[in-house]
């Protein structure tokens, strides 16, 4: 996988993804389709989920998809949202769940700690107060909802400038790997490592203020849904049972990985 970028067989259809029913997507302002408006010098922002990348997504590949996630939202500010904004509602129990989160928390000086000590998939509620600690809990809380969900962590694209949050984009990178490996059916979209970088010309493009634009959240729901299909057909096996995900009795096949 490390020497084949993922996005080079772009899907606009939903490719694979369309094997998905029920998608959740919890992150921040990317996830939100987050528009930034500026009226008399004053900025104001604006969650239109009809313009996120997921629903987005949701229409091309002919999936429901919800938005669990708000501007500005941090691993720990979604933990602590009212209500993890409708997540726990069982009307909205997903099949799969993307987590894009990290943004916030990197901009912020949050710890990020180490998954190897932080995260104890058995008690989340042993979790360090890190990044790492808190998307272990959100993990954690996923698997108690449908254990058996395919969840996807996406990492942060790349800007071109000098930063202490954009060095930090590479910890976050590491801490979504090692995350991938401790929960069962994990899987990273690696916008870090293989989405073009986010420079002046891309920003002039897709650009509005500081978050994307009808067209930059367009352009991203194509990015991921053409990173997912790449991961179900790398991982065929274990995606062969989805459509048993989220069935009662748990109905599924023994011949075939569960």
């Amino acid at each position: 996988m490390s020497n084949v970028n993922p996005l080079d067989n772009k899907v606009v259809n939903g490719g694979f993804c369309g094997i998905i029913r029920t998608l959740g997507c919890i992150g921040d302002s990317l996830s939100s389709g987050e528009m930034e408006s500026m009226t008399e010098g004053k900025k104001g922002y604006h969650d239109y989920f009809e313009y996120s990348w997921g629903q987005f997504l949701a229409r091309a590949a002919g999936l429901t998809a919800y938005n669990f996630s708000r501007g500005g939202m941090s691993a720990k500010g979604f933990l602590n949202a009212e209500g993890w904004l409708d997540f726990r509602n069982p009307e909205k129990k997903c099949q799969a769940y993307v987590i894009a989160l990290g943004v916030n928390d990197t901009e912020r000086g949050v710890p990020m700690g180490d998954v190897a000590t932080d995260v104890n998939p058995q008690d989340c509620e042993q979790n360090a107060d890190t990044f790492a600690g808190d998307m272990g809990k959100i993990m954690s809380h996923i698997k108690e909802i449908e254990p058996k969900a395919r969840i996807f962590l996406m990492t942060i694209p790349r800007h071109d400038r000098e930063c202490e949050a954009e060095r930090k984009k590479e910890i976050h990178a590491k801490i979504l790997y090692d995350l991938a490996e401790k929960f069962e059916f994990t899987y990273v979209i690696d916008l870090y490592k293989h989405m073009p970088v986010v420079d002046a010309q891309f920003s002039k493009v897709y650009r509005m203020g500081g978050h994307m634009n009808a067209m930059g959240y367009k352009l991203m729901s194509e990015y991921v849904m053409s990173y997912m299909d790449y991961i179900i057909r790398e991982n065929y096996e274990d995606f062969k049972q989805i459509a048993f995900v989220g069935k009662e009795n748990d109905l599924h096949n023994e011949q075939y990985v569960w």
